[in-house]
């Protein structure tokens, strides 16, 4: 290769990878991001999994007050429930997406958005979408009793620590 045809074919390959290593650290806009919960169905998503962690908590809570209150009446456990259930419908999952989209900017690059786009939009990323809520859902299951065993445990250790009071019922 002569002189003269080197020294523009360097260049190029020099702007060309100078090019790509930009285009690997642009920041990933606002769209980018949207474009990437539609395709993940973010907001569908993090309704089925607000509405599953507040049951589970629901339950949790409802065990530890029979626990610790075992005179507790089944009408207060269903305004309990009553009050999870106002607090899962009444979540702004819409303005939890907006308060979402800095911190995906902050981590996530135009190339990285773009990768996970190309992936979720996969048969393997679709059944991984598909079948999340159930893992999750079944995930929390099976560490709920060691859960309930570190609540009552922090809860035992609470009330050996707690002054006596007259309004402790227990004492």
């Amino acid at each position: 290769m002569s002189k003269g045809i080197r020294l523009p074919v360097l260049v190029l390959c020099i702007a060309s990878v100078a090019a790509l290593a930009q285009q690997s650290d642009t920041p990933a806009t606002k769209d980018d991001i949207l474009k990437l919960f539609r395709v993940m169905n973010t907001e569908d998503q993090m309704k089925q999994v607000m509405q599953q962690v507040i049951q589970e908590m629901a339950q949790m809570d409802k065990d530890a007050m029979q626990k610790r209150h075992p005179t507790i009446t089944q009408d207060d456990l269903a305004q309990m429930d009553r009050e999870f259930k106002e607090v899962a419908q009444s979540y702004p999952v819409d303005q939890l997406m907006d308060d979402m989209i800095p911190v995906y900017q902050k981590h996530l690059t135009k190339a990285d958005v773009d990768a996970m786009i190309a992936f979720y939009s996969s048969p393997t990323g679709k059944k991984l979408l598909r079948d999340m809520p159930a893992m999750t859902s079944e995930g929390i299951q099976a560490a709920y009793p060691r859960l309930q065993r570190n609540l009552d445990e922090i809860m035992k250790r609470m009330d050996e620590k707690a002054p006596a009071s007259p309004s402790r019922p227990d004492q």
